[in-house]
């Protein structure tokens, strides 16, 4: 990696955390002795880059760096369009139109020789196959997604594996997307638990307008914990396993 590429990688790692980096941590995902982090430290500082903290303690750029957003590497340019270009496949049909206007917006600001690697990528998702559209009728799925943006509570009426039908008031979280299915996260009230709902068995969703009465990022990390919780459950070898 050239000097320059390496000093604006630093740049990068410290713009993705909120907390101290170390020299070590650094040189390990540079791939570089911890000697050559400390001279290229040293150098940022000296170019007034706006870092604070030192050798043995860490490192941490202030929140009010600016940088040009688009100085993208290959490397960046081809993760964007490797996710671009699943979501166009897969994600409803907002989702997929908003990935397909990101590629065209990288590729019309980047530099000339970066180009190449938006338009002709040297990566690729794998086509899916069937689609989504029949399973989420009668849902909308933007409807969700806003509901998740905007920390309200959805009304939902859900068909169970067995057929039995139910009605919910759900604190939706995440939206998730696999190969064939998408997946609801919620807390849901009937059960006063945290549960998953696959978008293909639901038969209405109503966004109720009523706030869920606690920060999304609160309710996300209890559902997080949550999640641990199971994967200990089904792996004893697991590191959330109690003792």
């Amino acid at each position: 990696m050239r000097r320059a590429d390496r000093l604006f990688q630093i740049i990068q790692i410290l713009r993705r955390s909120a907390r101290p980096v170390t020299g070590a941590a650094l040189a390990a995902e540079l791939e570089v002795s911890t000697r050559t982090v400390y001279r290229d430290m040293a150098d940022l500082i000296g170019q007034r880059v706006p870092v604070t903290g030192e050798a043995g303690f860490g490192y941490l750029l202030a929140a009010d760096y600016d940088m040009p957003p688009l100085m993208l590497t290959p490397d960046e340019i081809e993760a964007v369009v490797l996710g671009s270009q699943w979501v166009a496949e897969r994600g409803d049909r907002s989702l997929a139109l908003a990935a397909r206007d990101v590629i065209a917006k990288i590729a019309a600001v980047v530099p000339a020789h970066l180009r190449p690697f938006v338009e002709q990528p040297g990566v690729a998702a794998k086509p899916r196959l069937g689609g989504f559209d029949h399973l989420d009728t009668p849902v909308d799925i933007t409807r969700l997604r806003n509901a998740i943006r905007d920390g309200l509570k959805l009304r939902l009426g859900y068909r169970s594996a067995s057929g039995e039908t139910s009605e919910r008031t759900i604190w939706p979280i995440v939206l998730g997307y696999a190969e064939t299915e998408r997946m609801l996260i919620a807390w849901c009230e009937l059960r006063q638990d945290f549960r998953h709902f696959r978008t293909d068995r639901m038969t209405r969703v109503d966004i109720t307008g009523e706030a869920i009465g606690v920060r999304t990022g609160d309710l996300r990390r209890h559902w997080q914990k949550w999640r641990a919780g199971q994967i200990a459950d089904r792996d004893p070898a697991s590191p959330f396993s109690s003792p």
